[in-house]
């Protein structure tokens, strides 16, 4: 807003009034943003779909506080956007692992002129990476991402035991999960999905054929990217075989105050609940409890 404050529009907490305004002007031919907490975007979810969805109205919606949001508190958690956004026709969901990537999806959504899109990011600062390294121009004002390929996702790195899939910002704790699993000498394949909405269907299909289990984290609730992945995997005959395949996401449940670290324990999606994951799903029972019975310092 400090630098564009006169195509800013601040509507206050009228959310309704927010997406159908922003509907209004990519009509007329602009490049509309929707800036709104991912919980709160709940409330203009019927004009989310009548208003740009039905129309294929090419809004972009970028949604802040997703996934864990600390001593923000229940109001304030974003669980649901990934499952109520990727459900829409013609939507495109994406999720940043970091601020590089969130600025080539600002980018990504800019450049999609043909229907809507949005992207979730978390509460709070960034994982503290090169921007410049990941391919973000420094502009003066501002940073200026590259366009990414519309539903491609990346591996990371490359194993042979257990594939980590993440989406969004528990990509990097699956990148600690396997660096965890590394130790006990199993091999893992970490792949950053970006995309929930169209998916990589090429790259989880490699996956899923070149891995005897497969693991998708994700920070949102049921019905969301692990049920994206899911209906593929099933659909394409790719749960006929030996996979293992287990779906992390949060639990069931509102997810109540606390420290980000005290809502990744409670949750089950810390680095040692992932790291957990493989272990067992590998029938390494005692093991996997044994991770998570380690010291905190060592997780």
């Amino acid at each position: 807003m400090r630098y564009s404050w006169d195509r800013t529009f601040d509507v206050g907490i009228a959310e309704q009034h927010a997406v159908t305004f922003a509907a209004g002007l990519a009509v007329e031919g602009l490049k509309p943003m929707c800036t709104i907490y991912s919980t709160f975007l709940q409330r203009g979810f019927d004009q989310v779909v009548h208003d740009v969805a039905l129309q294929n109205l090419p809004v972009r919606f970028a949604m802040d506080r997703a996934g864990l949001v600390g001593e923000d508190g229940p109001t304030h958690a974003g669980a649901y956007d990934v499952t109520y956004m990727a459900c829409l026709p013609n939507m495109v969901v994406m999720a940043p692992m970091n601020e590089a990537e969130l600025c080539h999806m600002v980018a990504t959504s800019l450049a999609i002129d043909d229907g809507p899109s949005c992207f979730r990011y978390p509460r709070g600062p960034g994982v503290g990476v090169d921007l410049e390294k990941e391919g973000v121009v420094l502009a003066q004002p501002g940073y200026r991402g590259k366009v990414l390929e519309v539903g491609k996702g990346r591996v990371l790195q490359e194993g042979t035991d257990v594939c980590l899939l993440g989406y969004g910002v528990c990509v990097n704790r699956c990148l600690e999960a396997a660096e965890m699993l590394r130790e006990r000498g199993i091999s893992v394949t970490v792949a950053d999905a970006r995309f929930c909405k169209p998916l990589d269907t090429v790259l989880i299909r490699q996956l899923a054929k070149n891995h005897g289990a497969l693991i998708t984290v994700e920070d949102g609730s049921i019905g969301g990217f692990a049920s994206h992945v899911l209906q593929f995997l099933a659909l394409d005959g790719l749960l006929d075989g030996n996979l293992k395949v287990r779906p992390m996401t949060l639990p069931d449940v509102n997810i109540e105050h606390g420290s980000n670290a005290k809502q990744l324990m409670e949750c089950g999606l810390s680095s040692a609940h992932i790291a957990s994951t493989a272990l067992s799903i590998m029938g390494q029972k005692k093991e996997a409890l044994q991770m998570l019975v380690m010291p905190m310092s060592v997780k």
